[in-house]
């Protein structure tokens, strides 16, 4: 039998239309759907009534199937001749193990492609009001996992060293270690002052966001008892969220109607 083909499609932050045009064709197309929790029922659903659908996704650190059973599942269900789907919320290559898998296909002679999808930093500050780049305040933008406890020997994030390129700062999966990366932050010299926020469930019915400063993020993440999935972004750029913000009110007033 001729082997199928993967696409590792990046299912964007939540909202269905913000899935790309590639990706909703070989939803489409595919025989089987490999699929994270993140990804909204609304994409889902784009794939045919026959596609076989299979659960690879986690929430909030409980029990998932290991990496190398999802790529041997992508491998096997390639060579059963299928067209796959690897659907994963945000892009596939940010933050979403898409290289571990690619990597998997690709030792075992599957051909695979690659389908963008809008990351969450990306929509979170979109959706917030909030330009990650500036010219007066901002030339870069770092995009940054705070899952690893960041007080363990030999953590490979130094904030420290973050907190002194004058950038803005996107922290993926860091609601959990915040109030230690603020302090880690502030320690390599970055003022408690410095505007931050946090964008919870980015663009979806759920979205809400909270502004703060580095210095007060965490206590009131813990006030507002925020969950995941959640985007930190520090710098000064998040301040611009208190006069751009536009998808809150509009949501607000649709509601109203």
């Amino acid at each position: 039998m001729t082997p199928g083909i993967v696409y590792l499609v990046g299912a964007g932050p939540g909202d269905p239309e913000l899935l790309t045009i590639k990706a909703k064709r070989v939803l489409g197309a595919a025989d089987a759907v490999v699929y994270d929790h993140l990804v909204a029922p609304e994409v889902l659903e784009l794939a045919g009534p026959g596609c076989e659908r299979v659960f690879a996704g986690k929430k909030g650190g409980e029990f998932s199937r290991p990496q190398s059973e999802i790529d041997e599942t992508l491998v096997r269900l390639a060579l059963e001749g299928k067209t796959v789907v690897r659907l994963k919320g945000g892009d596939p290559f940010i933050f979403g193990r898409g290289g571990e898998e690619a990597a998997a296909l690709a030792a075992a002679g599957i051909a695979f492609e690659i389908v963008p999808g809008v990351t969450a930093a990306l929509a979170a500050a979109a959706y917030a009001g909030i330009p990650l780049t500036h010219r007066l305040l901002s030339s870069s933008v770092v995009l940054l996992t705070g899952h690893e406890d960041p007080s363990k020997p030999g953590a490979t994030v130094r904030w420290e060293d973050y907190a002194r390129l004058k950038a803005t700062l996107c922290i993926y999966m860091g609601v959990r270690n915040l109030e230690t990366i603020a302090r880690r932050l502030e320690a390599g010299g970055l003022a408690a002052t410095t505007p931050a926020a946090i964008v919870q469930s980015a663009t979806t019915v759920e979205h809400r966001r909270i502004l703060g400063t580095l210095g007060t993020l965490a206590e009131l993440a813990a006030r507002e008892n925020v969950d995941a999935p959640a985007m930190i972004i520090i710098g000064e750029v998040a301040a611009f969220s208190e006069t751009l913000d536009w998808f809150e009110p509009a949501r607000h007033q649709a509601l109203a109607r």
